[in-house]
């Protein structure tokens, strides 16, 4: 039977499975796993710091419930009494600039009103935007979705393009990826096919953070590209902090609040009015960082 133990078991596992294959790609050091409890539930952090490759990796696993709050309600825009959350997240910050910042992130949400969802995705932000990495990536991304139904990447695209999108920047996080939630089991999708379909994601979330570290993790890496990389970080963190549903819910339900704010990256900056230097790669990554761009077709 399809349900929410069921469902976390199967997240579980995935928390285990990207950290063995993470931990293989950066070859230095492993996850440290950190079970937590709270009266609201359990969950598991996976932590990684510095590696070869990666200088900060966070895969959290974890199964919440309790009283739905009037804060959740205007969230989530749902009436209930009381609601089960699980899911695996993670955020991956290298070391190396060449590498781009990656986030995943699947979950499945129930209230006891009997309605149902599951949500997440994965989004890519590199320091530098390399124009055949990024049509690599939405290449694998479209194949996970058309295996499950056909018009999901064409769906799921647009919706990462408007949610990982800092509005008062104008410019999008990075170069997108899926993003999708509310996607409730009917006639033409079960639980168990958005369930498989959730697990493919996770499962291919480390294969392609594998390719990307043997691509460029051992490129040099000046001094004026560490800097740009720190400034890029930040607005990492500005997109978390004021935009990211996921680290808004997790505060107010009252989650692990050192599991959440792992996405946090260990260094970062603010320059004022920082601009770039025109024709130079970071005023080209920057003219890059915006919505509706054909990634599959762009070389």
């Amino acid at each position: 039977m399809i349900n929410s133990d069921y469902i976390t078991e199967q997240f579980e596992q995935l928390q285990q499975n990207i950290c063995k294959v993470l931990d293989k790609a950066d070859g230095k050091t492993s996850f440290k796993m950190n079970p937590w409890q709270k009266d609201i539930g359990r969950g598991v952090s996976g932590v990684m710091q510095d590696g070869k490759y990666i200088e900060k990796a966070a895969v959290n696993f974890s199964k919440v419930s309790g009283p739905y709050t009037k804060q959740m309600a205007q969230l989530l825009g749902e009436d209930a009494n009381n609601y089960t959350a699980t899911g695996v997240s993670s955020i991956l910050h290298p070391i190396n600039v060449h590498v781009p910042i990656i986030h995943m992130n699947v979950r499945y949400f129930e209230l006891d009103n009997g309605i149902s969802w599951f949500g997440g995705g994965i989004d890519l932000t590199p320091h530098y935007i390399i124009k055949e990495d990024a049509q690599w990536f939405h290449q694998q991304l479209k194949k996970v979705c058309d295996k499950t139904y056909p018009n999901f990447y064409e769906r799921f695209k647009p919706w990462a393009d408007d949610y990982f999108f800092l509005p008062h920047r104008n410019e999008t996080r990075g170069v997108g990826g899926i993003f999708y939630d509310r996607i409730k089991p009917d006639e033409k999708l079960s639980i168990q096919q958005l369930l498989n379909f959730s697990i493919d994601l996770g499962e291919l979330y480390p294969k392609i953070y594998s390719e990307l570290i043997q691509r460029h993790g051992d490129k040099p890496v000046s001094e004026e590209e560490r800097k740009w990389q720190l400034l890029r970080r930040g607005r990492y963190v500005e997109f978390n902090l004021v935009h990211d549903r996921g680290t808004k819910f997790g505060l107010v339900s009252g989650g692990n609040t050192e599991s959440i704010l792992l996405s946090m990256p260990p260094d970062a900056s603010w320059e004022y009015m920082q601009t770039p230097i025109e024709g130079s790669r970071e005023a080209e990554t920057q003219k890059l960082l915006k919505k509706e761009i054909d990634w599959i077709n762009i070389v």
